[in-house]
């Protein structure tokens, strides 16, 4: 009884597991496609938006019309900066800095295009037509400094281009000569010729020894015979003594008696 409900709870442990995985992947996915909506709606917003605004400023005249460029001009120089970047961060780290000045500037964007929109509903044209020379000085220091980042970064981006196609055109001209020059060996030659060498090398070494041990013996030999010339008197054993009876080996046949006369 306990095996089983020990395999029992281990069932459901398991599969209250999966349910809450399940939940929390359905969790998920209902989040990424919500910002996924969001982000086509408020991209088709923004489309719209801009449509309108150039509608504003080509076919109106008067306040109307500079209200809607001013906020066309704002939103464009903003937008492209945004996307310089935060596609250029990626290659190179040391954008963060000019993303966090960026940041900056987008509250002060934010903060004129918003209260463009709102004047765009102000009934009082007149006042509105005084306050425009500020309104465009204000566009124009956001916007100035949005292109100065954004053309700041494209030509970092372009200088670092320019100076590795440059590195990459010296290696290959200098792999370009190397390949035109037919004097020179090729790889598989010179090591060939190094592993000869070598062997050649290591057997001189191996004969050398043995060629110092031939002579050793053989001065040896002519020293024990000055030896033994200088000493008659000691009688020497002769290597085979013909006396001694004959070793008969397994091999030879036996010898025949010779015959008696």
């Amino acid at each position: 009884m306990e095996v089983g409900a020990l395999v029992i709870i281990f069932a459901l442990v398991v599969l209250f597991a999966f349910l809450g995985l399940g939940a929390w992947a359905t969790v998920k996915a209902v989040g990424a496609a919500k910002r996924g909506v969001d982000r086509t709606i408020t991209q088709a917003r923004r489309t719209v938006e801009d449509t309108t605004l150039k509608a504003k400023s080509l076919g109106q005249v008067g306040v109307t019309a500079g209200l809607a460029q001013l906020r066309l001009d704002l939103r464009t120089s903003m937008r492209a900066t945004q996307a310089a970047l935060y596609q250029g961060v990626q290659a190179d780290d040391s954008l963060k800095e000019s993303i966090a000045l960026f940041e900056r500037l987008s509250r002060h964007g934010h903060e004129l295009d918003d209260e463009l929109k709102r004047l765009e509903q102000e009934p009082d044209r007149k006042r509105i037509a005084q306050r425009l020379p500020e309104l465009r000085e204000r566009t124009a220091k956001i916007t100035e400094s949005a292109d100065s980042l954004r053309w700041a970064a494209r030509d970092r981006a372009r200088q670092f281009a320019d100076e590795d196609l440059a590195t990459l055109s010296a290696q290959i001209e200098v792999e370009s000569s190397a390949l035109r020059d037919w004097s020179r060996e090729s790889v598989d030659d010179l090591a060939a010729a190094a592993a000869a060498w070598d062997a050649g090398q290591g057997q001189g070494q191996g004969q050398g020894p043995g060629q110092r041990s031939a002579a050793g013996g053989a001065g040896g030999g002519a020293s024990g015979a000055s030896e033994q010339g200088r000493a008659p008197g000691r009688q020497q054993r002769p290597a085979l003594d013909a006396s001694g009876p004959a070793v008969a080996y397994p091999w030879q046949k036996a010898p025949r008696p010779e015959a008696t006369s």
